[in-house]
């Protein structure tokens, strides 16, 4: 393509440009890479190339199309199940085009396009149909399952892959083999529409599981799992060995379990994927975190940290020095809350250092370090030298082990603010764990300043949940009258609407209990109480349990009582 007709492009898609740039969908730089590839790619047009290349989602484009067009955005319910148009417009063109007929009249015939400024596309359909075209904008992939649909084909985009697949069995040594297998299309596009359907779903994991009959694919949604559509079971070594192959892990070796990272632009996302596998008996499990930093909000209120909980966590925080520890089980938002409050503290003053196995985000000002065990870099090691650096602020992945703990200490007792997370199942289980790691109660009592238990719970999608008066009992049992302070509760419950995918949740919230150091806690402590006489003396001195800052979202309309059971061990 010439600088003629490049220029010529970037005129006609102008306003919609500037609209992604200004809502932060498209940098300059992106777009720039878009007209380099424009001169490889003559037959594709600006928007088909944005969505090639990862730089923008098909939903971005779409919205953008429409906004800046002025056209009504179609969305999956609206399209019809027969084609308006005649035969002589075939599925072909449509399909080629990413274009739908939606209704005609005597007049007009309304169609949903995927780039409403092709002007030929629509002479075109002048000129078949001998009427006025009126455009609606949809997204892409939509508009070519509709045209599925329609013309009676009905199969999902995974099914279409399998009919492709040659589907011969894989001598499992036969690693070259596999190895150009893992690089042939159908297997890539297997893969990269696994990849897709978690980016679009919200997913934050995606399991990957080989059993005898089946290939199991599963993503985690806002904490709970769900089956999506999967490669068939003779693809398992194939689609197992792509992933491998981009994580940059030994294909060969299958009896051990691995670790690897993938850095990836998919649908206008920058995504940090983090792979494990382990050896199972009809293969590797492959397990895989989505890291994206864009959905990742810092911030303490969008988080769910709210009230007396979380004005005295954000209180500790700005203590010049001291211990503050993170608790919950895998997957409950540690590693989040830890990123916010370094965010917090992080300011022109403060020098800050991490150790951290793995980085998960990397944070501008801040010194991170990778832990390395294999090298001898663990948290100890790491920490030893990190205190000769002269930081204000030292934040620890996890106490692992009693030496991390007595260096994070004698740093606390030094003068400097250290984070660190546990694994325990609520804020007085804390001190015990590191009682039963070995630590001194008189260190503990006087270095740690407070301890802050979390688990996650979905959101109730604003757009369907229903409320209901709370039954009578119920208030009473729970005590929810002292969330509200007019007579009449509520209760919500998950409905399920296209906004959410059916399922009634969208995002998650924190709920949290912050156990602060006071002195009748360290006399505990001294005395080694057990963690429930130290929890019953924090909810005396004011402390909010888990389950009881979940009571309070329930009764706001932020998540339901079913949300808050499922993750709290009270009943």
């Amino acid at each position: 393509m010439n600088q003629e007709a490049l220029l010529e492009q970037d005129t006609k898609y102008a306003d919609f440009l500037l609209l992604l740039k200004n809502n932060g969908k498209l940098s300059e730089n992106d777009h720039n890479k878009v007209r380099r590839m424009q001169k490889s790619a003559p037959g594709e047009s600006l928007p088909q190339l944005l969505i090639k290349l990862g730089l923008c989602s098909e939903k971005d484009i779409a919205d953008s199309f429409a906004e800046s067009a002025q056209l009504p955005r179609i969305v999956n319910g609206d399209y019809p199940l027969e084609s308006p148009f005649p035969e002589t417009i075939s599925q072909r063109f449509q399909k080629y085009n990413h274009l739908i007929g939606l209704a005609e009249d005597e007049q007009n015939v309304t169609v949903a396009v995927m780039d409403p400024r092709d002007e030929f596309l629509v002479q075109s359909l002048q000129l078949a149909t001998g009427k006025q075209i009126e455009l609606r904008v949809g997204q892409l992939s939509e508009i070519d399952a509709a045209l599925d649909v329609q013309y009676g084909d009905n199969k999902s985009q995974m099914d279409k892959l399998v009919d492709n697949f040659d589907s011969d069995e894989i001598g499992s040594e036969d690693l070259e083999h596999l190895k150009d297998l893992a690089s042939e299309a159908p297997v890539i596009k297997m893969v990269n529409l696994i990849l897709q359907k978690a980016i679009e779903m919200r997913a934050s994991d995606i399991h990957i599981e080989p059993f005898e009959e089946v290939l199991k694919v599963r993503l985690r949604i806002d904490g709970v799992l769900q089956d999506i559509d999967a490669p068939p079971v003779t693809s398992t070594a194939a689609v197992l060995s792509r992933v491998k192959i981009m994580a940059k892990l030994n294909i060969a070796e299958r009896r051990l379990p691995q670790d690897g990272r993938i850095k990836l632009q998919m649908q206008g996302k920058e995504l940090d994927l983090r792979v494990s596998t382990i050896p199972t008996m009809y293969g590797e499990s492959v397990v895989i975190r989505l890291l994206d930093k864009e959905a990742t909000v810092l911030d303490f209120d969008a988080l769910g940290f709210s009230g007396h909980n979380s004005r005295q966590f954000i209180e500790v925080l700005g203590q010049p020095h001291g211990i503050i520890l993170i608790t919950g089980p895998t997957g409950s938002g540690k590693s989040t809350t830890l990123y916010t409050a370094l965010k917090r503290l992080n300011t022109a003053e403060r020098k800050i250092i991490t150790v951290e196995d793995p980085v998960e985000y990397q944070l501008e000002g801040i010194n991170q370090i990778q832990a390395k065990p294999q090298i001898g870099l663990t948290f100890a090691a790491a920490l030893r030298s990190i205190v000769r650096q002269d930081p204000d602020v030292i934040m620890i992945g996890e106490m692992r082990d009693l030496e991390t703990a007595k260096i994070a200490v004698q740093s606390a007792l030094t003068g400097h603010l250290v984070l660190s997370t546990l694994h325990t199942n609520d804020a007085a289980g804390g001190v015990t764990r590191l009682l039963d790691m070995g630590l001194e109660e008189y260190l503990l009592s006087s270095t740690v300043n407070g301890i802050l238990a979390q688990r996650l719970v979905r959101k109730l999608c604003p757009h369907c949940k229903e409320k209901h008066p709370a039954p009578a009992t119920m208030v009473e049992e729970m005590q929810l009258q002292r969330f509200v302070e007019g007579d009449e509760i509520y209760l919500y419950k998950a409905v399920g609407c296209d906004a959410c995918g059916g399922i009634g949740y969208k995002g998650r919230q924190a709920i949290i209990e912050f156990l602060p150091m006071s002195d009748p806690i360290r006399k505990l402590i001294m005395s080694h109480e057990e963690a429930g006489v130290i929890e019953q003396q924090a909810i005396r001195e004011g402390m909010l349990t888990m389950y009881e800052d979940g009571l309070l979202k329930a009764v706001q309309g932020i998540t339901t009582l079913e949300e808050v059971l499922r993750v709290t061990t009270e009943s």
